[in-house]
């Protein structure tokens, strides 16, 4: 951008116009300047009193970021927020972009992840304690997923800035794959799918007769507490293994080491569809 007329020739055309009486179109001659440029200048003495050139520059533009220690820290602290808004905390002033490239430089990357207001942090530090004891391999975390036709959307898209992206989804949830499997020490155990929704009746068989011939004695199933999960055989059939079930507390789903797993095979689907 080319640098502002100096302030020196701006008083010379002011003075000549106001105090001479000189009319602007010879001014624009005399001084090689735009009427345009004039009438900015006539302006800007008006409503500030001077006649000053403008900052060639948004806010903040300039400003950089040099203390990466406090910077990190303000980031840790004020992760929930977005660049705009972080741009707004910060001591001095600066850009959401800028924000967004000192982001990208300490590895940071956009993420969330939440958990349950409900649950209780007194008996999840009691279960982690518990589990810490155990070996690895004895620990087999077991859970369900699945998706619908109205989950295999990839849920962005790329439009013009201050455009939304448009697209049409079926109103109807249909078509429902649902896929059960355990994982013990970076090992997937007994996967399998089937279609509609897990009950207690399809949890039992797919215990007994897919994931139960490939326990080893003296296991542990960690599982949540989903109504089919409680009751009819299972108890039996896994003290029969011989191994025992251990319930993770409610509200604490992630604690079941499988969810990264399932949210791993999601978008892979996603991105595949």
């Amino acid at each position: 951008m080319p640098a502002p007329y100096s302030y020196n020739l701006r008083q010379k055309v002011i003075n000549a116009i106001e105090l001479d009486g000189m009319p602007k179109t010879e001014a624009s001659q005399v001084f090689h300047v735009s009427r345009n440029t004039i009438n900015l200048w006539l302006q800007r003495k008006a409503q500030t009193g001077d006649f000053l050139p403008k900052p060639n520059h948004r806010p903040g533009n300039n400003h950089k970021i040099t203390d990466w220690h406090k910077f990190k820290a303000f980031a840790q602290e004020h992760g929930d927020k977005t660049s705009a808004q972080m741009a707004q905390l910060w001591d001095d002033d600066i850009s959401p972009r800028t924000i967004s490239r000192a982001l990208k430089k300490i590895g940071f990357t956009r993420k969330k992840t939440y958990g349950y207001q409900e649950g209780d942090e007194q008996q999840r530090e009691e279960f982690i304690a518990q589990i810490q004891h155990m070996e690895p391999e004895g620990l087999v975390y077991l859970d369900e997923a699945g998706m619908n036709s109205q989950d295999s959307d990839y849920p962005y898209g790329y439009c013009q800035e201050g455009q939304r992206f448009d697209a049409l989804k079926s109103g109807k949830r249909q078509g429902r794959v649902s896929y059960i499997a355990a994982w013990c020490h970076q090992q997937l155990l007994a996967p399998d799918r089937f279609e509609g929704c897990c009950n207690r009746t399809v949890f039992e068989l797919w215990l007994e007769f897919i994931l139960i011939p490939t326990l080893k004695p003296g296991q542990t199933l960690v599982l949540d507490n989903a109504t089919f999960h409680k009751g009819g055989r299972q108890a039996e059939l896994v003290e029969a293994a011989p191994c025992r079930l251990l319930y993770l507390r409610p509200y604490s789903p992630d604690l079941n080491k499988i969810e990264k797993c399932w949210s791993w095979l999601k978008a892979r689907i996603r991105h595949c569809t």
